[in-house]
C-alpha cells in the first residue's frame, strides 16, 4: 500500500482494524509530520485516531481506546527522529531504517508503567516521570 493510500484509508476509516497496528499508527504520524507543522499534525492525529476508533466501534474506557499521552509521545518521537535523520522515500523505508521506533515498549524509557497506563494518561497528556523526552533538532 502506498503512503497516500495508507493515509486515505486511515482518514476514510476503510483501513481494516486488523491492519491498525503500531506501525500503521506511526506511519500516519510520520505522513502528517511531512505535510503539516507539528501542532497541526498533532491535532489531525488526535482527531483522526478518535474518529477511526469510533468508526470501528472501539470504546474509550479507563483501560482501552484512545490514549492521549501515548499519541503525543509517539508523535514527538517520530518528529525527533525525522529531524535527526531526515525523511525516507516512503514511510515504510523510514521505519525500516529507524528500528528504535518499532518497539511498543519505547515509551517506558521515559515513563513508569503505572503513570503511562493510568486513566489520567489516557485522557490528558502527562509529562514523563522517568527521563525527559529527547529534544528535536531545530529546523
Amino acid at each position: 500500500m502506498t503512503d497516500a493510500e495508507h493515509l486515505r484509508r486511515f482518514e476514510d476509516h476503510s483501513l481494516p482494524h486488523a491492519q491498525w497496528t503500531h506501525r500503521a499508527h506511526l506511519k500516519v504520524a510520520y505522513l502528517y509530520l511531512l505535510r503539516l507543522p507539528y501542532p497541526e499534525a498533532l491535532e489531525r492525529l488526535r482527531s483522526g485516531i478518535k474518529a477511526y476508533n469510533m468508526a470501528h466501534g472501539i470504546q474509550n474506557t479507563p483501560t482501552g481506546g484512545y490514549h492521549e499521552t501515548l499519541t503525543q509521545v509517539w508523535l514527538h518521537l517520530v518528529h525527533t527522529t525525522l529531524r535527526q535523520f531526515g525523511p525516507a522515500e516512503t514511510a515504510d523505508a523510514f521505519f525500516d531504517a529507524q528500528t528504535q521506533l518499532s518497539s511498543t515498549r519505547t515509551p517506558l524509557l521515559f515513563y513508569s508503567r503505572e503513570r503511562l497506563m493510568s486513566a489520567e494518561a489516557r485522557s490528558t497528556f502527562l509529562p514523563p516521570d522517568v527521563a525527559p523526552l529527547p529534544t528535536p533538532q531545530e529546523e
